[in-house]
């Protein structure tokens, strides 16, 4: 019986390195998933945050949200000779759904011209787009179809830190080819490298990468009305 037990365990043992071979390669990919997991977490802040070199442009774009900074941004553009022209955008809300309740509303557009004419744009030099925006999208359409109607090719579109990487991405699908120079506000307090430390980076970081998402797909997802 001795001899048998002993054919029994080499057998067991045989049989046994194949399983920790498998074992160790499902660990080892398992902890290169996490690592590689890790590593995008920390890092997509800095992903998210892409700007273009400066140059000469037909106007600014001024998108709308993060009063003042945006529109601060681009009046030290302006004032630093990079277009002859400041070009804002007029969002459609919340003015429309205020206007059925009959408040005034003067809306983004009014207070970032204010902003910019604080700033040493004069007025002359500020243009509002038409027709009203309801998101990124509609904003660069309407940016990229003023560009064609005035023959120009480029257009420095001013906007936020983590916002800048799908502003490129949209531009690049709607533009017909003409030539953005994407930039953030040099105020923008958004921390690319510890983005998970505040509320508001970290929101900012989940919305922006929803948004390359729904951009990467073809646009499935609409505002909502």
């Amino acid at each position: 019986m001795r001899p048998l037990r002993m054919i029994d365990t080499a057998e067991d043992f045989a049989g046994s390195k194949p399983r920790r071979i498998r074992w160790r390669l499902a660990w080892s990919v398992l902890a290169a998933i996490l690592g590689i997991g890790v590593i995008m977490f920390f890092g997509v802040g800095r992903w998210l945050f892409v700007e273009d070199n400066l140059e000469k442009a037909q106007a600014i774009l001024v998108l709308s949200g993060r009063m003042p900074l945006r529109a601060i941004e681009a009046a030290r553009l302006y004032n630093g000779g990079y277009a002859a022209e400041v070009w804002l955008t007029r969002p459609s809300e919340p003015a429309a759904a205020l206007q059925t309740m009959h408040i005034a509303y003067l809306g983004e557009d009014f207070f970032n011209s204010r902003i910019l004419m604080h700033e040493g744009v004069p007025s002359a030099a500020i243009r509002v787009l038409e027709p009203p925006i309801a998101n990124t999208v509609d904003e660069l359409r309407v940016a990229a179809a003023e560009l064609d109607r005035t023959k120009s090719s480029t257009v420095i579109i001013v906007t936020t830190k983590a916002h800048t990487r799908r502003v490129r991405t949209l531009w690049q699908e709607v533009s017909g080819g003409r030539r953005a120079i994407v930039r953030a506000a040099a105020d923008d307090p958004f921390e690319p490298g510890h983005w998970w430390r505040t509320t508001g980076d970290a929101l900012d970081v989940v919305r922006e990468v929803l948004g390359l998402l729904n951009a990467w797909a073809g646009l499935p997802l609409r505002p909502s009305t």
